[in-house]
């Protein structure tokens, strides 16, 4: 009789934790050490990406595995910021911080340059959010310029009526050229971004639409150069490669499933 209540102790222990007391080993928290910073992030998430084998075929990379900083760094810097950022669910997020605030990451490179290249990211805004893409950047003296993909809130931040027709909104190469034909995702949605970058041409896709199309280093570029808040700067935009960049503005955006190829 003993042996008979122990078993029916034990199923029903079982059946109790199958039931939702239990929680998976996904959600079991540790902490990525790296530059001097630690970065608390998930074990596991359902937001993270891995290429598929045909990507891997394709000459894609990861420029962000969803678990660490690996393959970033501060701007001017040889690590990660110590604060500002944080990884989470696959995500790399840019924390929300005051003006001034010691806390803020300020802007991250990739300790990769690149050339010709096609890169593809998703990128969700809060309220009121500003961040950008840049590419082909130069560094100096603890900044960075480059060509940008804009990343705002149309809405809410007064960025996007600054500039000219639209020039600093999302999707347009930042105070040069305005994206035309958009769709942006409502704030709080993932937006689809992609960037082509091949011989001098370049593309901006937002969310499956062509919204940006130019030639680097051609007369009209230079012209729009010359009209815009970038015409003290010899060159701008012209280098022959350079890291990629995540700005730092201040305002919370996450960034997930980031990844690039050679073209």
């Amino acid at each position: 009789m003993h042996l008979i209540k122990g078993y029916l102790f034990i199923a029903a222990f079982v059946l109790a934790g199958l039931a939702g007391g239990c929680r998976p080993a996904e959600q079991v928290s540790d902490t990525h050490q790296g530059g001097g910073m630690a970065l608390q992030i998930n074990a596991e998430s359902e937001n993270q990406k891995h290429l598929t084998a045909a990507e891997e075929s394709a000459g894609w990379k990861l420029l962000f595995d969803g678990k660490t900083s690996t393959g970033w760094r501060g701007v001017g810097k040889n690590a990660f910021p110590a604060g500002g950022w944080k990884i989470e669910n696959g995500e790399l997020i840019i924390l929300k911080t005051n003006s001034g605030d010691a806390r803020k990451g300020g802007d991250i490179v990739t300790t990769e340059q690149f050339a010709d290249f096609e890169l593809t990211l998703e990128a969700k805004l809060t309220p009121g959010a500003n961040s950008g893409l840049k590419y082909f950047v130069t560094e100096q003296k603890g900044s960075a310029l480059g060509l940008e993909f804009q990343i705002l809130d149309d809405d809410q931040h007064p960025d996007a009526k600054m500039g000219k027709n639209g020039n600093r909104t999302i999707g347009s190469l930042y105070d040069l050229i305005p994206a035309q034909n958009k769709q942006a995702k409502p704030i709080g949605e993932w937006n689809q971004i992609r960037l082509v970058a091949k011989n001098k041409h370049v593309e901006h896709w937002l969310n499956g639409t062509k919204v940006v199309e130019y030639e680097r280093g051609s007369p009209e570029f230079r012209q729009l150069v010359a009209e815009s808040k970038y015409k003290k700067y010899k060159n701008f935009g012209e280098a022959a490669q350079g890291p990629i960049l995540l700005q730092d503005h201040s305002d919370e955006v996450h960034y997930r499933n980031i990844k690039i190829r050679p073209l």
